[in-house]
């Protein structure tokens, strides 16, 4: 991870046995006979210093170089105040102007770590290390400077690729098969913790598939090797000396290490670098859905045998899945014959598609399988979605019991103007202001129809029913439990 500044840690002495008590103790000479046996058993300890020796000279720490405003991020100070808010105008208002009104300019490093994937001088890093990349300066494991130029940056990944120039060729190391790793396999993260240059941590995969809420592609690989930072960017080993993730990030709540650290995985690390190295940017697979997790109540409710595939909750107006036919409330269970376990599934599996060819979807509509073929468009750099705009609110025009939710009518349709707090629906995030645009898959407009359909689905001896919720630009599925009179 990038920083600013190197922390020092001053280790104190500890005196121990008879100097802490003043006396001077007699002790007999070490009987090395007996301690063979536990000497026998070190040795046959692993030891990754061969290892190590072999990949250091790949490794690199990463220094970028710029100029920010004296107060933090665009020229905000770090205050610990919401934007806004009167405290920060003052604080703002304290800090050194220049004769423009300016905050003053102030030089900053930013510190982490690389690793040379070719002979000709390719470095992967993490986007967040190189940020704009004005002025990269790698640093080899023999101490030599290499001034790097940035080839290109994925944001949605945390990748980044740049090169320096040398006459000779360079030391570098390869990918390996991140998908083989199994948890409680032996792995070595190297990097340039706090500034300190090529440090080695070695620990186990404490866990695959992990999300951490970093993007529409988390899919990291969780290690307990110490990641710290100025780690990001830097390299996890396997036991072979082959690259299967990239350090990007650490769960800590003091900014340290506490063994959980997490890195992405070779498979995704290794298309995009790929990408970049050609193209200098990563284009991927469009259909132009936003989809949520099916869970189990929406399974029920849509008569699927388990929870599985992505659930459309809304289709971005002139796009490949408009064009296809695919409609808000299908579930996407299948890509190309794969069969789709989950949103991440999807995700990833439409994003490796490439732009401009045909892939045969399956979908789960109306209680039964559906087969499209959709045209893969290229993911835009910005998705319009329709959107619905604030409206003046009526009176309550309606009320669903069943569901705790009283109703108004306005511009934009049903309205939830409340919502009892002890209901379903308060606890599965629905909130006073979220427009219904569907009940159990059927448009509505007005409050009756939605206690129409709750009605019908009640009667029907349903247990749950289907709500499609808009908020702002955004629209979602949830599924509300009926309470029985």
């Amino acid at each position: 991870m990038r920083h600013r500044t190197l922390a020092l840690a001053a280790a104190g002495a500890l005196a121990l046995g008879a100097w802490a008590t003043g006396a001077v103790a007699e002790t007999a000479p070490l009987d090395t006979q007996s301690a063979a046996p536990a000497a026998t058993a070190l040795e046959r300890l692993p030891s990754f210093a061969d290892l190590v020796e072999k990949v250091n000279p790949a490794v690199v720490s990463i220094r970028v170089d710029e100029e920010v405003a004296a107060g933090g991020p665009a020229g905000r100070p770090d205050l610990p105040f919401p934007p806004g808010s009167p405290f920060e105008k003052f604080f703002r208002d304290m800090q050194p102007q220049g004769p423009d009104g300016a905050q003053p300019r102030r030089h900053a490093t930013a510190l982490g770590s690389g690793f040379l994937i070719s002979a000709d001088g390719y470095v992967v890093t993490n986007n967040h290390v190189v940020g704009d990349g004005k002025d990269i300066t790698v640093v080899r494991d023999d101490g030599s400077e290499m001034k790097a130029k940035l080839i290109g940056r994925d944001p949605k990944t945390d990748l980044a690729l740049v090169k320096v120039e040398s006459k000779e060729p360079l030391p570098y190391v390869v990918f390996g098969d991140s998908d083989g790793l199994r948890v409680g396999d032996w792995v070595l993260a190297v990097g340039n913790p706090f500034g300190l240059g090529g440090t080695v941590t070695t620990g186990i995969v404490s866990a695959r598939g992990r999300e951490i809420g970093a993007g529409p592609y988390d899919d990291f690989i969780q290690i307990d090797a110490s990641i710290n930072k100025g780690n990001s960017g830097g390299p996890t080993f396997d036991v072979r000396g082959n690259v299967v993730g990239v350090n990007t990030a650490i769960f800590s709540p003091t900014g340290g290490s506490v063994g959980i650290g997490f890195a992405i995985p070779s498979s995704i690390a290794q298309k995009v670098v790929a990408q970049l190295k050609d193209n200098g940017k990563v284009t991927r697979g469009w259909l132009g859905v936003t989809i949520q997790q099916v869970d189990e109540d929406v399974a029920s409710t849509l008569a699927l045998d388990k929870p599985r595939g992505a659930l459309v909750a809304q289709v971005a107006e002139d796009s490949p899945a408009k064009k296809a036919g695919i409609q808000t409330g299908d579930v996407i269970v299948n890509v190309d014959g794969k069969e789709m376990e989950d949103v991440r599934a999807v995700s990833r599996t439409v994003a490796d598609l490439k732009p401009d060819t045909q892939s045969k979807i399956v979908l789960w509509r109306d209680g039964k399988r559906k087969n499209i073929t959709a045209q893969i468009g290229t993911f835009p750099e910005e998705v319009a979605m329709a959107a619905a705009s604030p409206g003046d609110e009526a009176p309550v025009a309606g009320t669903t019991k069943s569901l705790g939710l009283a109703l108004t009518q306005s511009p934009d349709g049903v309205v939830v103007q409340s919502v009892d707090p002890a209901s379903d629906a308060a606890e599965k995030g629905v909130r006073p202001g979220d427009i219904i645009v569907k009940v159990s898959g059927k448009d509505v407009t007005k409050p009756a129809d939605v206690v129409a359909g709750v009605a019908e689905a009640s009667k029907a001896d349903k247990n749950s029913v289907l709500l499609l919720l808009r908020s702002e630009n955004q629209q979602r599925f949830v599924a509300l439990t009926l309470e029985k009179s």
